[in-house]
């Protein structure tokens, strides 16, 4: 299989960059902060919802590889959308996709803006939010190597403070640590037992969690800026398994262990800051605000890397204009990147302006893209999978029990949208994101007739020209 042609993108991406951005990319804010919601949801059983969400992101990601190792590309998903589905797929879930990350702009800013002005009061949480994002937004112009080197070290941040977490809390666990009021893992049966809320609390907490796991797949777009885009993948891919397994089922199990799933402090305070003062860790608040502003701006750094991606992506395949597919002398799509940065702008200044139930409408729409992302990557896998197998070079990585695993991978996405359509909770997240995705669906029908018309045009006027 070909390489995909993303020639004037430069390919500044080291190999200590994707591996980090692989490690600490599944790293959200969601894990520090909004775990805690999903744990007073379900009780200390928010860990099944972690493992049966973790295990549907593993097999997810196992698709996307097998398709990225074949044809590395900064569309990823997106273009093998267009390629086995049909040009509608494609346009759709790549506008969806950016339309996301241009929403979790405003949404990370914020939460950075918050903690800055906790601690320095005198300046608005609005000018925060918005110095933040133009920060970013610059290291983002100036080439690829710098995203890659602010993420990196965002990423490895992270990670060890997931690590340190771990080691402390396991001690506490165990007994180790003295006076720290915490010994044995008792708490998982206390209080109703471990699944208190029955098995609907924990479906309904697997809607929160789908949620916190959204960015595992960047690496398969920022490989096709490294040196060996097909390597990078597979190690990405392989390790994915083990990096849920660590920082996800490690840490949730740390925190019901620790933390009752009773205490009001895992809403109000966040989980990681909760099992810290329970232990007894001094400047507990302090630590984690440090953490989780480093993590929330990891995650504005790859809002703004991604979106200009797939807007990049988008321009090249026609499906968005042409101005943004060039690319400076480092090989940065600056149109692409100036172009997301500007809706990230107004949605930052929209959180602050217009009415709530406004910008809530907003956030409802990229509720369940998540969702049609990961039924888009199975669908196209599945598809796409004769033609890869009839291509010169071997695959490097293949999806197991194919197609089993692939169908029920599709089953199960399909009846957790179903699932949010029935529920009251997630209804309006279900019909806002069905709704935006059938205007995408008429926009791409109408830039195709339009395509068409141009191609008919010049047709025409060559015609004329020869006679």
């Amino acid at each position: 299989m070909q390489v995909s042609n993303d020639a004037q993108l430069s390919n500044g991406l080291k190999q200590r960059h994707v591996t980090m951005m692989s490690i600490g990319g599944v790293i959200g804010a969601g894990l520090f902060v909004g775990s805690g919601h999903a744990i007073a949801e379900a009780g200390p059983a928010a860990l099944l919802a972690y493992i049966f969400t973790g295990v549907l992101v593993v097999l997810v990601m196992r698709m996307l590889g097998e398709m990225a190792t074949a044809q590395p590309d900064s569309g990823s998903f997106s273009t093998y959308a267009d390629q086995s589905i049909g040009h509608w797929a494609g346009f759709t879930i790549g506008w969806l996709y950016w339309w996301f990350w241009v929403l979790v702009i405003p949404i990370e800013a914020t939460a950075a803006a918050t903690i800055l002005n906790a601690w320095f009061p005198s300046i608005a949480t609005w000018v925060y939010a918005l110095g933040i994002t133009f920060i970013l937004t610059v290291t983002n112009l100036l080439s690829v190597k710098n995203y890659g080197e602010f993420e990196f070290w965002f990423a490895l941040v992270k990670v060890v403070a997931i690590i340190v977490f771990l080691c402390i809390g396991g001690a506490a666990i165990l007994g180790v640590l003295p006076h720290s009021g915490v010994s044995g893992a008792s708490r998982l049966v206390e209080n109703g037992g471990f699944m208190p809320n029955g098995i609907g609390a924990v479906l309904a907490a697997m809607l929160t969690t789908m949620f916190s796991f959204m960015g595992t797949e960047i690496v398969t777009i920022a490989a096709a800026e490294s040196r060996n885009p097909r390597q990078q993948i597979v190690r990405a891919t392989r390790s994915v398994i083990w990096r849920i397994s660590l920082f996800y089922f490690g840490s949730i199990f740390v925190v019901t262990a620790i933390v009752p799933w009773t205490d009001p402090g895992l809403t109000s305070q966040g989980s990681y800051q909760r099992a810290m003062e329970l232990i007894g860790v001094p400047h507990a608040k302090a630590i984690i605000d440090m953490v989780v502003l480093l993590a929330v701006a990891s995650c504005l750094n790859s809002a703004l890397y991604t979106a200009s991606r797939m807007l990049f992506s988008l321009s090249v395949r026609n499906d968005a204009p042409a101005m943004l597919r060039s690319t400076d002398s480092a090989g940065t799509p600056r149109a692409a990147v100036l172009a997301s940065t500007a809706f990230g702008f107004l949605t930052v200044i929209a959180n602050y302006l217009v009415p709530e139930r406004v910008f809530s409408f907003l956030l409802a729409t990229s509720g369940a893209i998540a969702l049609l992302v990961y039924l888009v990557i199975a669908v196209s896998q599945l598809r796409m999978r004769k033609k890869l197998d009839l291509a010169k070079d071997p695959l490097q990585l293949r999806m197991w029990c194919f197609p089993w695993l692939t169908w029920v991978v599709i089953a199960f996405i399909c009846g957790v949208l179903v699932a949010m359509l029935m529920g009251e909770d997630h209804r309006t997240e279900a019909a806002a994101t069905g709704a935006l995705a059938i205007c995408v669906v008429v926009a791409s029908w109408l830039n195709q007739r339009h395509q068409q018309r141009q191609k008919q045009a010049h047709a025409q006027r060559a015609a004329t020209r020869v006679h």
